[in-house]
């Protein structure tokens, strides 16, 4: 199993190049952003709560976080690889994932960060916010604050994985199609 990490701030692409990414590998896309909105529309308890602190600009709960990760996992054991969006955001999360695929006799191959200023991103994420209907994206002053969670409690889990010599920073301006292909050569590195 073949499983990748794709990092970085909110606005940075993750969600567009994890699209094309499990397009071209098969990979089985697991976004935690995905899960919990799911959660949200739905109104069940866990996305009511959810909500309140993604509204915020706050991390949800670790705990919360790694059980939808384990529980989506065994729902999908038949997968050849998994690409991880928006998951770990806490070195803790690192931790705890890196035990769950050694338990699961596999392990995360790299994490792969996309690097964005934060001028571009705050204007990225306000033009979403107003296509997308997601109210986190609406308010610059709650990206902000996004940013500054990122910064401290986030940033730490590229050094986790830096330090087991699985870091790939990506440059993350430009095109689409260009920053894909950076994304692709990164992996296939990975792979031989």
């Amino acid at each position: 199993m073949f499983n990748i990490i794709l990092f970085g701030p909110p606005g940075s692409g993750k969600g567009t190049q994890s699209e094309k990414l499990v397009e071209k590998y098969g990979f089985v896309h697991l976004s935690t952003g995905n899960l919990l909105r799911d959660e949200i529309s739905r109104q069940t308890p866990l996305g009511t709560e959810a909500k309140s602190f993604i509204d915020k600009g706050q991390l949800v709960p670790d705990e919360v976080v790694i059980g939808m990760v384990g529980s989506f996992f065994d729902k999908n054991k038949e997968a050849t690889g998994f690409l991880f969006d928006g998951f770990p955001r806490t070195v803790a999360q690192a931790v705890a994932l890196d035990k769950l695929l050694e338990l699961k006799k596999t392990e995360i191959a790299a994490l792969l960060a996309l690097e964005v200023g934060e001028d571009e991103l705050v204007k990225r994420l306000l033009h979403r916010g107003q296509t997308s209907g997601r109210s986190d994206d609406t308010n610059e002053e709650v990206i902000r604050k996004r940013f500054a969670v990122y910064s401290k409690e986030t940033t730490p889990v590229a050094e986790h994985y830096s330090n087991l010599n699985k870091l790939q920073r990506v440059k993350g301006d430009g095109t689409i199609d260009g920053i894909f292909g950076l994304l692709c050569s990164a992996i296939d590195t990975k792979k031989k």
